[in-house]
């Protein structure tokens, strides 16, 4: 008997979802919407941009592009993708950095260190938000708060080392060990 109620209910559901044409018409999560009304009010800085890989349909799932104009990574290329849960804003979005980068608050898997990605988190944050922070970490790199300790030390001790190494890394060359693509 239960397992019949249980039909009914999902064959009301089914019906709730669709249209006058009888097409499926999904039905909006909260973080959607939220996440709409945030995309279409970005106010972004002329060097970053968004694309949505997976098409319009996929507004959770997004890429960032982020070319400094100025600062230890001016005319640098680096994206970063978004994965936004259904919960948003009560949750921060996942952010990645795809672009390998030297970096004192990217490590080389492309995590970010970013507080508000975290424990400074909160509804009243949003996308633009976000972006306009990533975009900070390209103008002012910080050593006090590091994913990538080796970059941080040095940023912290040799500046002007700093500033050769993250020019080698980002014209396809070695740091120590480690190989950077080319991403000027």
């Amino acid at each position: 008997m239960i397992g019949l109620f249980k039909v009914k209910e999902k064959q009301r559901e089914e019906a709730k979802n669709t249209n006058s044409r009888g097409a499926s018409v999904k039905k909006q999560s909260a973080g959607e919407l939220r996440l709409h009304k945030d995309i279409t009010e970005l106010n972004l800085p002329e060097s970053c941009t968004i694309s949505f890989p997976n098409g319009k349909n996929d507004l959770m799932n997004f890429e960032v592009t982020i070319k400094p104009d100025e600062g230890y990574y001016k005319n640098g290329k680096f994206v970063f993708t978004f994965q936004v849960s259904s919960v948003y804003p009560h949750e921060a979005p996942k952010v990645k950095c795809i672009t390998k980068v030297y970096h004192p608050n990217i490590d080389l898997e492309g995590n970010v260190c970013l507080n508000i990605l975290r424990e400074d988190w909160k509804p009243v944050l949003n996308i633009n938000t976000v972006i306009y922070g990533l975009f900070h970490l390209f103008t002012e790199p910080n050593y006090e708060d590091p994913l990538n300790h080796d970059a941080a030390a040095v940023l912290k001790t040799n500046p002007k080392q700093f500033e050769t190494n993250v020019r080698r890394a980002m014209g396809g060359g070695y740091v120590g060990n480690t190989s950077f693509p080319r991403c000027i």
